[in-house]
């Protein structure tokens, strides 16, 4: 099985919340980006990104959790949490380098994306299509040829 991530394309992404918002509805069943697993972050003043886990190889945040609460996939690579383990100590929130995993408050523990079995609802209702589900290398490719285009 191949790794895929939700990739943004923030030329198309207006910052909306609404995959924040259907994320914690079908997760938490609560309107509430803080308890969402996907975000929506700011690059610049006109920039949005809606950015979820990125399921690294050998994930920082896995080798980071001192109570084993998460297990990385062999085959997908997903990152799954035994949220009733989790202490809230943080640990997984400082390793990971894009900010994909964050705190729910109001449970007192780690919330990360788990890619809703294969079928994200983020990337079903974003309104401008932003979000896609995909591999890595497909988006390398698009990258580098989004940029040799804008040379010419």
């Amino acid at each position: 099985m191949t790794r895929k991530v939700i990739a943004c394309d923030q030329e198309k992404c207006t910052g909306c919340g609404i995959c924040e918002l259907v994320c914690s509805a079908t997760k938490e069943k609560n309107f509430n980006p803080l308890r969402s697993r996907i975000r929506i972050t700011k690059i610049e003043p006109l920039i949005d990104v809606a950015l979820a886990c990125r399921f690294c190889e050998d994930a920082p945040c896995v080798a980071a959790c001192p109570r084993e609460v998460l297990i990385q996939n062999e085959a997908t690579s997903i990152v799954l949490a035994e949220e009733d383990k989790c202490t809230g100590c943080g640990w997984c929130i400082e390793a990971c380098e894009f900010g994909a995993i964050t705190f729910n408050a109001h449970r007192k523990t780690m919330i990360v994306c788990d890619l809703c079995d294969g079928l994200p609802v983020c990337v079903e209702f974003c309104p401008r299509d932003a979000l896609e589900l995909s591999t890595p290398r497909v988006l390398s490719d698009k990258a580098r040829r989004s940029a040799v285009e804008k040379l010419f």
